[in-house]
């Protein structure tokens, strides 16, 4: 197995925590809110929207700006190995930006969905802050500071109904893009002031051919996945759509194997990036769908006797809330352990403990302390995961190669939560009862709601097997600038 590939970057990093190093942690983590808010945040003005646009297409709506996002995401990965990573990120956020004045100016539902098409490059920010990292500190430094960025934005999941409830009263659903176009302009004047440019590029060109086929076959497919449980699977447009993404998709693989320039190198994947992007596919896939599962029983009183149930007013806001704080916990943490002793360990040390509060969830279905303490758990396994598996991935490649593979990375994340979020909720529909929620909708019974839990326990089961073995042949953490090397440590490079 390949060693951890840290090759020095040229020019000055930084190389311990300091007065600049909190300022760029605070600028990247704004950004990455940014994708929090655009994508999100719509949601919480669904009913207004619908009126005004005079549609009833609540699932393009919900989906649109993910589903761009997974479009623009291969080519801004790889842009940004070639013009550089501040830059492409400057040019994101402007993106979102006026995306957001678009939706904000639509009236129609066609004119929105271009806007939301903008937004949704806000999808990259993630990525694109996590390859700039890498390569304006030292790998030990970058590492937590990866996990701080990827997790800190997940407070807004915390305050932002808090916040925005009083702004949508007031100002209306107008209120969302005002707010997502004023902070992705705050965030582009913040990255633009303070952050520097990544000192390393690839050569080359970017294959816009290769660009098109995949970020278009990504997005069909996770358009099928996404809307064919509302549409119909299969239905004629569904089926339309799943066989022009399975043709673009194909139509890529076959032009990335004979350029000599792909957009994603298969060629490339090595045994290391694989087995990371297979434990990463399936355990976004179960603390997504995990966190999910929490949102439907939170809204179904006990008293309806169906075995589980959480539902009493406020115990609703908690439970939505707690996974967010946990993804701060776990990520800032996996990124400090990260820098000590490797991604590998805290990839794993987040798998183990995501399987634990997964399977105690079958408990806490029923009891509202057990139910907060297990979002709480699983919230920071997912910050673990996600943090880890940006800064595993990174690591197998050379640097300017990492906005390319932290790119893939974040479709892998965003493609397991999407499919198995879609296979719980079809064991929950498989399984109704005439009963209904707090919020009017059918609900499932006891055995569904236990059988998702389970799912969702064996998927963390499935992905500690490619992170057990990533652990047991894992390279040496990395070094710290100036340290001697401890003698038999293994040499880092291929």
């Amino acid at each position: 197995m390949e060693d951890t590939l840290e090759k020095p970057v040229p020019g000055t990093q930084e190389h311990r925590w300091s007065k600049r190093l909190i300022i760029w942690a605070a600028v990247l983590t704004l950004a990455n809110v940014l994708a929090d808010v655009a994508i999100g945040s719509p949601m919480m003005v669904m009913p207004q929207l619908l009126e005004h646009l005079d549609t009833d297409q609540v699932a393009w709506l919900n989906a649109s700006a993910m589903l761009a996002g997974a479009i623009w995401s291969p080519l801004l990965a790889k842009s940004s190995d070639l013009f550089g990573k501040r830059c492409i990120l400057i040019g994101t956020l402007l993106l979102s930006c006026a995306g957001a004045l678009v939706c904000l100016a639509a009236s129609n539902v066609w004119i929105f969905l271009v806007g939301r098409f903008l937004q949704g490059a806000a999808f990259a920010a993630v990525f694109l802050t996590v390859a700039l990292a890498r390569q304006i500190c030292t790998p030990r430094v970058a590492m937590a500071l990866v996990g701080l960025v990827t997790s800190g934005s997940s407070i807004v999941g915390v305050i932002e109904p808090y916040l925005m409830q009083p702004v949508i009263e007031e100002l209306g659903y107008r209120s969302v893009f005002i707010t997502a176009a004023l902070l992705a302009a705050a965030a582009a004047l913040c990255v633009r002031s303070f952050i520097p440019e990544s000192p390393i590029r690839s050569t080359g060109r970017v294959d816009v051919r290769g660009a098109f086929l995949l970020g278009g076959g990504l997005g069909a497919v996770l358009a099928y996945i996404s809307l064919g449980r509302d549409l119909g699977w299969l239905s004629g447009g569904m089926i339309t759509l799943l066989a022009a993404g399975a043709a673009a998709l194909a139509g890529w693989a076959f032009l990335a194997l004979r350029v000599d320039e792909p957009i994603i190198d298969i060629r490339a994947l090595s045994r290391p990036i694989l087995l990371t992007l297979l434990a990463l596919v399936l355990a976004a896939g179960s603390f997504r769908s995990l966190l999910q599962l929490t949102g439907v029983v939170a809204h179904v009183p006990p008293d309806l006797g169906l075995g589980y149930g959480l539902g009493d007013g406020e115990s609703i806001a908690v439970l939505l809330a707690t996974p967010n704080a946990g993804i701060v916990i776990g990520g800032t943490c996996a990124g400090w352990i990260a820098g000590r002793y490797g991604p590998a360990l805290p990839l794993l040390g987040g798998i183990a403990v995501g399987t634990a509060g997964t399977f105690a969830m079958l408990a806490g279905v029923s009891a509202l302390p057990m139910a907060i303490a297990c979002g709480a758990v699983v919230g920071m396994a997912a910050g673990a995961i996600g943090a880890s598996g940006y800064n595993l991935a990174t690591s197998f490649v050379a640097p300017e190669r990492q906005g390319t593979i932290a790119g893939l990375v974040s479709v892998v994340l965003a493609l397991g939560s999407v499919v198995f979020n879609i296979a719980g909720g079809e064991v929950l529909r498989a399984t109704r009862t005439a009963a209904t929620s707090a919020d009017g909708a059918l609900v499932s019974t006891a055995t569904g709601v236990y059988l998702y839990v389970a799912m969702a326990g064996v998927l963390f089961v499935l992905a500690a097997v490619p992170a057990i073995m990533l652990v047991r042949n894992r390279p040496a953490a990395p070094a710290v600038p100036g340290a001697p090397q401890r003698p038999g440590a293994p040499a880092v490079g291929r």
